[in-house]
């Protein structure tokens, strides 16, 4: 099966993401398939791209809810002319916990820490 040749269909693509939202994992999404066409040579695709598919989803849908988000951010900031942080990446402290802070910064440009809590 040559990668030119496979395909997934409109139905193929619309059952990988309900049974990803269900939390069925893709190689039983696959083997569902496997069973139902009956056998593997009668598809024309592989599990591969069923993992790949939903790489793409994921990452397709992610990035669009980040652009939703960050326009509803900036909207908010040029309203409010303040905003709050969340930083993870600051340090990790003994026993490998993360410390992550809150940080409000006001119209005034004033940056006060609002809690510094454990992950």
């Amino acid at each position: 099966m040559l990668k030119q040749h496979r395909e997934l269909s409109m139905s193929v693509r619309r059952t990988i993401e309900n049974n990803k939202e269900a939390g069925i994992r893709p190689s039983k999404t696959y083997q569902s398939f496997v069973a139902a066409a009956g056998g593997h040579r009668e598809l024309n695709f592989i599990e591969k791209d069923v993992r790949n598919y939903i790489t793409r989803e994921v990452r397709n849908v992610s990035e669009q809810e980040d652009e939703r988000n960050s326009g509803r951010s900036r909207a908010a900031f040029e309203y409010f002319g303040d905003f709050i942080s969340f930083d993870t990446t600051y340090a990790k402290l003994m026993y490998n916990l993360v410390c992550g802070s809150f940080v409000r910064v006001n119209h005034h440009g004033q940056s006060r820490l609002l809690d510094c809590s454990l992950m």
